[in-house]
């Protein structure tokens, strides 16, 4: 009898009250609203921006709206922590990128063209390209289709380590080395080859004329383009970094990271994009096809390279097995291996 009314009381008591979830404020409900209006105003008033530096600033803006609509008080003092050192060595690059224009050797253009020529059978293929598929004045359904594909250069990495950092994923440091290091051999490259572009090559009477089809696209399409934090006139510019074609360089370089993992309509994804990149930017005369393919072999040696270094090293951290490291396994699925 005791121990029944003993348990009577203990089922009579009140249940403990429970700690009520932390409210949040909701101005954090302003946050994606005021990024999306600045970054209205900014496309209106200065156009889409194709540069490193203003690219990365949006981005990080995005990054401190999601911390911020998310309610974490702290996440933006992460968010800095974590970027500023990438963000300062994107604005790094974006400077010194102009100074690669003034070097002491002079710039080439005659290997690629005699390259080209030979592969294109006695004609440049920028030339042929633009013979067969441009109509001056009257851009195509394919020409703008190229003109996106060349403005993702300026954004699809980035967007890519935003992700993978976002969801804590491992392979973000692996990504953001394998960038940088293929961003900064292509500056040596700039500084040491300076090349002219097919487009350039072409305003200088070396092969015939051809059109910087880009350009033409965003003019009729009536769409300016921002340019650089870094740029004043043509200080900063830097029109002969083209040996090697970063703008070829980076989708390769993605397709190898990700090949890996990749499901089989991802891969069909991952091959078609430097494919079609290469293809916009002889097209469009930006770059020459000895270009694009040093951008692929500079992707391809870069991820081999940087992948064995960085497997050595986690196989040292590990006690000295040899065994390699996949670039693309969660950390969680390595522990369980």
């Amino acid at each position: 009898m005791s121990r029944l009314i003993h348990a009577e009381r203990t089922l009579s008591r009140p249940l403990p009250r429970t700690a009520a979830p932390p409210r949040r404020s909701p101005v954090r409900l302003l946050a994606w609203p005021v990024y999306a209006t600045a970054l209205v105003w900014y496309l209106r008033t200065y156009g889409l921006p194709y540069a490193n530096d203003i690219v990365f600033c949006w981005l990080i803006g995005a990054l401190i709206a999601a911390a911020v609509h998310s309610g974490h008080r702290l996440g933006w003092v992460r968010i800095l922590r974590d970027w500023l050192p990438v963000m300062a060595a994107v604005w790094t690059y974006s400077l010194l990128r102009g100074y690669g224009a003034h070097t002491p050797w002079p710039v080439r253009y005659r290997p690629q063209l005699d390259i080209d020529r030979f592969l294109g059978a006695g004609q440049a293929w920028t030339v042929r390209l633009q013979h067969w598929l441009w109509t001056p004045s009257h851009p195509h359904w394919y020409d703008y289709a190229g003109t996106v594909v060349y403005m993702s250069h300026f954004f699809v990495v980035f967007i890519l380590l935003a992700v993978l950092w976002r969801r804590q994923d491992p392979r973000y440091r692996r990504l953001l080395a394998l960038y940088l290091t293929v961003t900064f051999l292509g500056f040596a490259t700039y500084v040491l080859y300076p090349a002219d572009p097919p487009w350039l090559t072409a305003v200088n009477g070396h092969m015939p004329a051809v059109t910087r089809i880009v350009q033409d696209v965003f003019s009729y399409s009536g769409l300016p383009r921002a340019g650089s934090l870094f740029e004043n006139g043509s200080r900063f510019d830097n029109d002969v970094a083209a040996m090697p074609s970063l703008h070829a360089a980076y989708p390769m370089m993605l397709a190898l990271f990700f090949w890996a993992r990749a499901g089989r309509k991802l891969r069909v994804l991952l091959a078609a994009y430097p494919l079609a990149m290469g293809f916009t930017l002889v097209y469009f005369g930006e770059h020459f096809v000895t270009d694009i393919l040093a951008g692929w072999a500079y992707a391809v040696v870069i991820h081999v390279l940087l992948n064995r270094y960085l497997n050595g090293r986690a196989a040292r951290r590990r006690g000295g097995s040899s065994r390699p490291l996949p670039d693309d396994r969660p950390a969680r699925e390595r522990q369980r291996a």
